[in-house]
């Protein structure tokens, strides 16, 4: 497995996965049309082929995967805000793609993928640390969040159901990743902006007393790796920490690396949000994942 397509290669993880895997010396094309992601984020790498293509456009997947050994695909709208504003943009691109990559994979006999899932399918799990095997779900049909975790329930079902096709194919669900450069539509960049635009207080949305697990940037490559060498063919794979922290506590954490003086006020959360978030990384951890860098470590890393 030389030759890697990443479709969705210019947005944040998919960056960081197409640098990693062109160091490692794969030959990498991606497939983007950043709409939301930032071609500046590739490294310049003659094992780097950049094509700029629509992943809902079956003959753009079609011509960036001829010669290709294998596939990841990350190609999606994430963001909580987009999941409220453009629901319909959001299934468009989930749906659409899936199908067509698995369409063009099948009829270029290509064996090898792994399909980018999300946290989001579980949404309120029965137990923390959740499992892979735990239930996913769209508790209300009608809440335009559930756009995002809909399109990758049906991303996770045409790979698990077309999945005798390929010699392999994985599904890995990301926990929660952040690092430099990760736009602004999550909960880290977020506070970070408004923590260092305030003076005197900012807004939280909720209690503060969600808890996320994040997993920085660096430890999700090193995850995916190891998954890409070891991972067994139709798994599905947690990447992520056990490392809990209340959101309030995070924007502390934030304000404290600022060094600055902050009041935090309270609003109300919108409707379908999460209360607690932590995966169970025993599958990953077989593999021989050991993570790098605590929550304090990483802010520290992105912030300085």
């Amino acid at each position: 497995m030389k030759k890697i397509l990443v479709t969705g290669g210019t947005g944040f993880i998919g960056a960081a996965i197409s640098n990693y895997f062109s160091k490692k010396g794969y030959s990498v094309t991606v497939l983007d049309n950043n709409s939301r992601g930032k071609l500046k984020r590739i490294k310049k790498d003659k094992k780097i082929k950049f094509i700029y293509g629509d992943i809902t456009k079956y003959d753009d997947v079609f011509k960036a995967l001829k010669g290709q050994d294998c596939i990841f695909h990350l190609a999606a709208i994430n963001g909580t805000k987009f999941f409220y504003e453009k629901p319909d943009k959001v299934l468009d691109v989930s749906c659409k793609g899936i199908i067509n990559v698995i369409d063009a994979a099948k009829k270029l006999k290509i064996k090898n993928i792994f399909l980018a899932s999300s946290s989001e399918v579980y949404h309120l799990p029965k137990k923390i640390p959740t499992e892979e095997s735990e239930s996913i779900k769209i508790p209300d049909i009608l809440n335009p969040r559930y756009s995002y975790a809909g399109g990758k329930i049906l991303t996770e079902l045409i790979g698990i159901n077309n999945a005798k096709f390929f010699k392999k194919m994985i599904i890995f669900r990301p926990h929660n990743v952040y690092g430099s450069d990760m736009g602004q539509e999550h909960v880290i960049p977020e506070l970070i902006k408004k923590i260092k635009k305030a003076k005197n207080n900012i807004k939280m949305k909720g209690s503060g007393l969600q808890t996320r697990s994040f997993i920085f940037i660096d430890d999700f490559v090193e995850a995916f790796y190891l998954i890409f060498k070891k991972g067994k063919h139709l798994n599905i794979y947690n990447i992520g920490t056990q490392e809990q922290i209340k959101i309030i506590e995070l924007a502390k954490t934030i304000i404290k690396i600022f060094k600055k003086k902050i009041s935090i006020k309270k609003e109300q959360i919108a409707k379908g949000g999460t209360q607690h978030r932590t995966p169970s990384i025993n599958k990953i951890k077989k593999l021989g994942f050991k993570k790098k860098f605590n929550i304090i470590q990483g802010l520290n890393k992105i912030i300085h």
